[in-house]
């Protein structure tokens, strides 16, 4: 158990340092042909979409808040699966 334990609370870190670059790059400039934004972005889109969708009219003042929710959630899972393992 403390091995599967680790694992998706290194794949949810994992995860959540590629939604913080993501947003970095954000900040910075979206270039779809650099190959570290392209690699975060298809790893977090099927997280982030979802979310992005619920939200409604776009966030607040066109900020996006799916990041901050999903890494939200994701920290949240890896307190519970560490309190089981």
């Amino acid at each position: 158990m403390h091995a599967i334990s680790a694992l998706v609370s290194t794949v949810c870190y994992a995860m959540v340092v590629l939604i913080f670059v993501r947003v970095a790059f954000s900040w910075i400039s979206r270039d779809f042909s650099n190959p570290i934004y392209r690699f975060c972005f298809e790893l977090t889109e099927p997280l982030l979409r979802p979310v992005r969708t619920l939200l409604p009219g776009g966030g607040m003042g066109g900020l996006d808040f799916s990041p901050m929710i999903v890494s939200f959630a994701l920290l949240m899972i890896v307190g519970f699966v560490n309190q089981l393992g």
